[in-house]
């Protein structure tokens, strides 16, 4: 009976010691948020330049990009040709509360951004 309880017990002991070892090593760093697309920086970037001109309070836009939606659009608005649509949730960070909007971004050629349209809920 102690033959055994003592089998057991080493055994539970190995199973345990891979967990204890995981656990137990430094942790890494912070996971590195992975970079946007240069077509999500510019209608970023085009998007802060205009909502700050006309609300300074307006600190910084965070887009969740987990959520987006880019499509390769093979279309034009009047003459104007649009080769990406991006759609998704964004919010406008200020000194108070952000609130979640919609975010729709229009690309044209050579990534230039075309228009950036957030909507609140």
């Amino acid at each position: 009976m102690i033959r055994k309880t003592a089998c057991t017990t080493a055994f539970l002991i190995l199973l345990a010691t891979p967990a204890f070892a995981q656990n137990a090593a430094p942790a890494s760093p912070a996971p590195v948020e992975k970079p946007s697309s240069p077509e999500l920086s510019a209608c970023k970037a085009t998007a802060m330049a205009a909502l700050t001109a006309r609300e300074p309070e307006i600190k910084d836009i965070y887009i969740d990009e987990d959520g987006l939606t880019i499509a390769v659009a093979e279309t034009k608005v009047e003459d104007t040709p649009v080769t990406r649509i991006i759609m998704g949730e964004a919010y406008l960070k200020t000194d108070k509360s952000d609130k979640p909007r919609r975010f729709l971004c229009l690309i044209g050629e050579k990534g230039k951004v075309l228009l950036t349209f957030f909507t609140q809920r």
